[in-house]
This record gives C-alpha cells, structure tokens and sequence, in this order.
C-alpha cells in the first residue's frame, strides 16, 4: 500500500450563505496535478454544481465531517452562512477540522464574533485574508487563530511607519549619513 503524502492538503474554501450561494470560494489544486485528475479549480461549472449538492447534503443536518463526491469535508454552520474546508478523499479529518477551526478562530476574532453573511460580505478582504493567511494554493500555512487574526488585522500604525523627509535639507543629512558610514567601513578594511 502506497501512500501520497503532500503539502496541498486542501482542495478548497467554500462559504455559502443560508440559500446555497456562494459568499467566498477558493479552490486550488497541486501544480503538478494531471489535467484529468478530479479537482474542480479549473471547471466554474461543476464548482457550482459541487456547491449546491454539497450544501443540500449538509445543510441543518447536525454534523461537521462527511464524505461527499471522493472528498473529505468538514464544515461549521452559523446563523446563515456555512463554512467547509474540502480536502481529499484519503486527508486527515482531524487535520482538515483543525485547519476550519484555526480559520473560524481568526474570523471570529476579526469580525468580533459576528460571523454572518452581511458582516464576511461587509469585510470581505478581511475574511479573504484570513483564507489566505490559513491556507495558499492548497497549503496549510497556519491554524492558530491569534496568529491569523493578528497577520491580517495589524494595519501599520503612525509611530512604527518610517518618515522620510524629501526636502533638500532632509536629502542632504542623507547624503552626508551614507557617506559617513561609507567612511567608516573603509576605515575598517571592509
């Protein structure tokens, strides 16, 4: 028995609100995948079609892991919107779930804990940064929520941004700092 271990782990991000319809979808698929393998990245319309068969199969059934179509899929529903992580077939749910609940973590931290459609569709980058801060191409690249809440909400603040002065006397104190120091390493034989 011959097991494939990779890093793309994950297949896809899907967000649905409470009708089915998509809110935010991500999809990805190993850059060494052969074209007939059975990633939906590349085909809009079975990702639709996958969508809304997924949805009717999870939706208000009292679950958070199912196989569905050769994909492992684990999922969180809120208020009116559902959130699946969609992995393959032979993927650690235990991983795949503990990537959903570093990625809820983070939105939740973001979005001061109101994760429903008109807040994600309201701070629509926030939560595409969030997904992108989790995972990138399939990847898992984080899913401790501080950690990715704090990667995407940590916007540069006033005393840590660096001035730069374009006046002629700024540009001159400049000139004359390269040169000292230019000064010094020859002094000190490189």
């Amino acid at each position: 028995m011959t097991t494939d271990v990779s890093l793309y782990t994950v297949d896809s991000v899907i967000i649905l609100d409470s009708t089915g319809s998509r809110v935010l979808v991500k999809y990805s698929a190993p850059p060494h995948a052969p074209e007939d393998s059975d990633s939906l990245a590349q085909r809009p319309k079975q990702q639709v079609q996958f969508e809304k068969s997924l949805f009717q199969k999870t939706h208000k059934v009292n679950g958070d892991i199912v196989l569905f179509e050769n994909k492992t899929v684990v999922y969180k529903e809120f208020s009116d919107v559902v959130i699946y992580i969609v992995g393959g077939l032979n993927e650690n749910e235990c991983f795949l779930f503990n990537v959903l609940q570093g990625l809820v973590g983070a939105l939740e931290i973001v979005l001061k804990y109101s994760i429903d459609k008109k807040t994600i569709q309201e701070n629509y980058d926030m939560v595409s940064l969030a997904v992108d801060e989790t995972i990138d191409d399939g990847i898992v690249l984080e899913t401790d929520p501080s950690v990715i809440a704090a990667r995407v909400s940590k916007a540069p603040t006033e005393e840590n941004s660096i001035k730069i002065d374009l006046s002629e006397e700024g540009l001159f104190n400049a000139f004359k700092f390269a040169r000292s120091r230019v000064a010094d390493r020859l002094q000190q034989g490189f």
